[in-house]
């Protein structure tokens, strides 16, 4: 055996063994299938441990999360898409707000220069932060640190936090459909349509392209009721756990003396986010009959990926959540693309400081 995939094989094996044992602490906890699995690679790769999630197999469950989420749209839910408007409006304010607030607390409380402290402030969209930071010049760890720590914090405090409140009320039936042999044809139809919007979606460069693409094509088929099967409730465990894993590994290289130096910054900007995220969601709540965990989870400033998982996990509905964390993304996108040309005033081409630090695998 090729020693280098040995090593990738050990890794990753290493890891999701990690996440999977150590997420049976947190089963009692909404969404522990996730926060236990990212705090526990996260502390691991904190400790030196090599924490590795392999872009293949990230893309599998991506896939997989995907084709769940989508077994639980009706035609209800897709009624409900009429009554949005106003909420995603909304939501695309808020971005705007948690983007300036954000950036303000970080240059004036940590001193950050303007283009790290954009880099750091936006919700969402950390590949293209990284991109930008390498490009024009921002302080990749600091940016990566916060952002990966917000990631965090969001996923292990916003299903406890919603629990301690008694929010976390399914907003969809629990139930996601029968899997098993009775079923084998469904299911096969299910994967091999979620599979082939997965591919188009990705060739067209969607945001998210697996994910949406499979959350798509079983959409499509449990919407208008041609099938009712879904996959076996394991299968979705294993890759929840697997995507918490991912998101847990992104601290890999990062020395806990580089993280508490950086640590003050993540918390306060996470918290001033927050803050603006609440405002927004006490208006939406007021305003419309939404569910308040959809609406937090919806407007929560964390990577769509992940708020995705999340929203899995807590059995929330995906079409709500879904398409608010795109409506953002595309502003986000848009926003911190041009603001950051309009603060650097360093060449297109200028060298970041210091080697990268390791990314998210993209989808």
């Amino acid at each position: 055996m090729n020693p280098a995939f040995r090593r990738i094989l050990l890794e990753t094996a290493e890891t999701i063994a990690l996440a999977g044992g150590v997420t049976c602490v947190f089963l009692g906890l909404p969404a522990g299938l996730l926060s236990g699995s990212v705090v526990a690679v996260a502390t691991a790769a904190l400790l030196g441990r090599p924490m590795r999630v392999p872009l293949t197999l990230a893309r599998i469950c991506y896939v997989v999360v995907g084709t769940l989420l989508g077994t639980v749209v009706t035609p209800e839910t897709l009624r409900g898409v009429i009554t949005w408007p106003a909420s995603v409006a909304l939501l695309m304010v808020a971005s705007l707000g948690m983007i300036a607030a954000t950036m303000t607390y970080l240059r004036v409380a940590h001193r950050w220069d303007s283009l790290s402290a954009l880099m750091g402030a936006s919700p969402g969209s950390m590949a293209q932060v990284i991109a930008l930071s390498s490009e024009l010049g921002g302080d990749l760890r600091a940016v990566a640190i916060v952002q990966t720590v917000r990631v965090l914090l969001l996923v292990v405090g916003l299903p406890n936090g919603l629990a301690l409140f008694g929010l976390v009320v399914p907003a969809v039936p629990v139930p996601r459909g029968p899997a098993g042999f009775s079923v084998l044809g469904e299911m096969l139809l299910l994967v091999g349509v979620a599979v082939a919007f997965a591919l188009i979606f990705l060739r067209l460069r969607f945001p998210g392209g697996l994910l949406f693409g499979a959350l798509a094509g079983s959409a499509v088929l449990h919407g208008t009721g041609l099938i009712h099967a879904a996959l076996p409730w394991w299968v979705g465990g294993a890759s929840v756990i697997t995507l918490g894993a991912l998101v847990g590994s992104r601290f890999a290289n990062t020395s806990a003396r580089m993280l508490l130096g950086h640590l003050g910054a993540a918390f306060g900007s996470f918290a001033v986010s927050m803050a603006v995220a609440t405002v927004f969601v006490v208006i939406v709540a007021r305003l419309f009959s939404f569910p308040i965990a959809n609406i937090v989870i919806a407007f929560a400033p964390g990577a769509q990926d992940t708020m995705m998982v999340l929203a899995l996990a807590l059995h929330l509905d995906p079409v709500y959540v879904g398409a608010h964390h795109l409506a953002r993304f595309l502003v986000v996108t848009v926003a911190i693309a041009v603001a950051a040309r309009r603060i650097s005033k360093r060449p297109l081409h200028h060298a970041a400081q210091g080697p990268p630090p390791p990314q998210t695998e993209r989808m």
